[in-house]
């Protein structure tokens, strides 16, 4: 599935879904964090176990996210209580969608230049 974008912002751009994971520029990740900075692959913990811990790359952003996508996947999910009560803490709203959702959600708001990171699970 290749996804389309209104405008283009700078940073990494998501432009596709290819097989279980992410076209960004030039790579193809299976699980994705990603910031209006750089993108990386990642392998995430099991949904229910997933910690503040698990997504410090994205807390180590500077000035903080205003929010982070959540793509939990083939489907949505919660994330846990404590996940968001830990990140709300710090000032970080969560949106959680499935994995296809927030990929298109990233080109749309990053076009606006909104400030996030996103955290993809992989589609299975």
């Amino acid at each position: 599935m290749r996804i389309d974008k209104a405008g283009r912002a700078e940073g990494p751009t998501i432009s596709g879904i290819v097989g279980r994971g992410f076209r960004v520029d030039e790579g193809v990740y299976e699980g994705l964090l990603i910031t209006p900075e750089r993108a990386d692959g990642w392998t995430p913990p099991v949904f229910g176990e997933l910690t503040v811990e698990a997504l410090a790359p994205l807390l180590a952003l500077d000035p903080l996210p205003e929010f982070l996508l959540l793509g939990t996947g083939t489907r949505m999910l919660r994330p846990s209580p404590a996940l968001v009560a830990a990140l709300d803490a710090r000032g970080i709203g969560v949106e959680p969608m499935d994995s296809r959702a927030a990929a298109r959600a990233w080109g749309v708001l990053r076009a606006e230049l909104r400030w996030i990171a996103a955290a993809l699970y992989p589609l299975d």
